[in-house]
């Protein structure tokens, strides 16, 4: 398929997925629509290290094996914190809301 971006021609190919047409799914506005299965998985693309504005940045960063540890225990610290001023916001809330009722605000 040959497309045009910006003044510049280029062909395309899209990539060919082998599916297998699977039961029917049910129907839709009155046509039968199917799950379609993969015959195999798709090849994926290595991590490439990329640039921009001098910025660099990897397409699918890996993890490393060092400093996960620390990380899930932040994660966690970060999350029991979070929900402890969300509870706290919410107590303020309502102890402001009953004074509002009651009439001593």
């Amino acid at each position: 398929m040959k497309l045009i971006y910006r003044a510049t021609a280029y062909e395309y190919n899209p990539p060919v997925v082998n599916t297998v047409e699977g039961n029917v799914g049910g129907k839709f506005r009155g046509l039968d629509w199917r799950f379609h299965n993969l015959k195999q998985r798709p090849v994926l693309q290595p991590p490439v290290n990329l640039t921009y504005r001098g910025v660099t940045y990897a397409n699918r960063p890996t993890a490393t094996a060092e400093g996960t540890e620390q990380n899930i225990q932040e994660k966690a610290r970060w999350l029991m914190l979070n929900q402890e001023k969300v509870a706290k916001n919410r107590n303020d809330s309502m102890l402001l809301r009953s004074a509002h009722e009651v009439g001593l605000v």
